[in-house]
């Protein structure tokens, strides 16, 4: 049967609402079992069960977790990627985290998940797709938090990986090599008190940060404790490396946005042994590439006068981490359309605040749209982080979506047309993988 545009909306709409519960009983199922990225084999469990019972052919273990559904339309003029991600991070001290692993969903990403099978239910009202003039690929993708930089370079030895983040990887695997253009949705904070109405949604926008990642090992000399002078302390050469990462800050411009962070994952091995093996991992966050390569070029600086300081070595591995955003405004014309159409005009703003994704990288070699919709409170990755308002955050989230699909593919698919017509990549995926990817790199001094 023909259908307008509206009335695939509305009958998309109701798909969701009819199904609200399973919808909503799938994202607490996975927040009240977090776990960390390309180890969310019970999360793609999950996912893969509500695939099923939706009748729907997919393809699994795609970079290790990943699960990709396809979805035909009439014609087949542009594929449309909607992702969802599906790790959490570590919180110890929040209510629902994994007593064993820490790891809570303190970012959202089980709405995410939760919210691309609500699009998927959608996508099953009768006539939606028969409508449709291009295809929708429904991704749920691992690991977009850099995290575990170690373990994940067990992973890379062992030939799983090759690269740290989820969709880096999808990229890398081919797995978008047929994709024209990409939207998904992040959880973000408006429940707490004080909380703005026009807060409720928006595109993002194109002030989230890249950054490169780094793991660093100093070594030292063991010796006993009571007799340092026969030993070399690289603990002691990663706190003045630290030090010197500091003294640095002041040259860092405001209007770059450089952030530095390190933890320290080992500080030694016995406390009655000068420590000789001594780990941190950092980013460098910025604003823009030129800035964070110059920040890195300082850190590492920082970080090898500390060794050199007490006669240590230090090893620095360079990870390309993820790049900074690239905007499509004819794609963000057609989200910000349905999210004033889901929401209203007054609860959201076409531009918004980004943050560090992979979703960035993504949007170097093709259209992408990384909006933030909210239902959340508390702060992001703290323990009082909660998902206050579940309809906003993953209901409504699946109707924005499933609605910018529909606009994007009805009507000969003239919208994305455009869309895809009108965008410079920035890059190729070639590009991609031998330019951003292709900076890992290791130093020892």
């Amino acid at each position: 049967m023909n259908m307008t545009v509206e009335q695939m909306k509305q009958a998309a709409c109701k798909a969701i609402d009819d199904n609200a519960q399973k919808i909503l009983d799938l994202e607490y199922s996975i927040r009240t079992e977090p776990e960390l990225g390309y180890k969310e084999f019970k999360t793609a469990a999950k996912i893969k069960a509500a695939l099923d019972e939706l009748g729907y052919s997919y393809t699994d273990g795609h970079a290790i977790t990943g699960i990709i559904t396809p979805v035909k339309g009439r014609d087949h003029k542009v594929n449309l990627a909607v992702m969802g991600e599906l790790d959490a991070v570590l919180v110890k001290g929040h209510r629902l985290c994994d007593p064993v692993t820490g790891a809570a969903h303190c970012c959202g990403h089980s709405c995410q998940a939760a919210s691309v099978i609500g699009v998927a239910t959608a996508l099953k009202a009768p006539g939606v797709m028969e409508n449709l003039d291009g295809d929708i690929t429904l991704m749920h993708v691992p690991s977009e938090e850099f995290v575990e930089l170690e373990y994940r370079q067990s992973l890379k030895d062992e030939g799983k990986i090759k690269l740290f983040g989820g969709k880096q990887e999808f990229i890398r695997l081919g797995l978008m090599d047929n994709v024209d253009m990409m939207i998904m949705q992040h959880t973000s904070i408006t429940e707490n008190e004080g909380a703005e109405e026009w807060s409720k949604g928006n595109c993002g926008g194109a002030i989230g940060k890249g950054f490169v990642g780094k793991m660093i090992h100093y070594i030292g000399k063991e010796s006993h404790a009571a007799m340092p002078s026969q030993g070399i302390n690289a603990l002691k050469a990663a706190q003045l490396g630290l030090t010197c990462i500091d003294a640095n800050r002041e040259t860092f411009r405001d209007e770059d946005g450089i952030r530095v962070h390190p933890i320290m994952t080992k500080g030694g091995d016995l406390v009655n042994v000068v420590p000789a093996d001594v780990r941190l991992e950092t980013y460098v966050r910025g604003s823009n590439t030129k800035a964070i390569f110059d920040a890195s070029a300082k850190v590492d600086r920082a970080l090898q006068a500390g060794a050199m300081a007490v006669g240590a070595q230090v090893e620095i591995t360079q990870l390309p981490g993820y790049m900074c955003p690239f905007e499509s405004e004819e794609l963000k014309d057609v989200v910000y359309d349905n999210l004033k159409y889901i929401l209203g005009e007054k609860n959201c703003h076409r531009n918004g605040p980004g943050g560090s994704t992979d979703a960035s990288d993504v949007s170097n070699i093709m259209p992408t749209v990384h909006m933030r919709i909210g239902g959340a409170s508390g702060v992001g990755h703290g323990a009082n982080y909660e998902i206050a308002n579940p309809d906003l955050a993953i209901l409504k989230a699946a109707k924005i979506m499933a609605c910018t699909a529909i606009d994007l593919l009805a009507n000969g698919a003239e919208k994305a047309l455009l869309v895809k017509n009108n965008f410079k990549a920035p890059m190729t995926k070639e590009e991609y993988l031998t330019q951003w990817c292709g900076l890992e790199k290791g130093k020892d001094f």
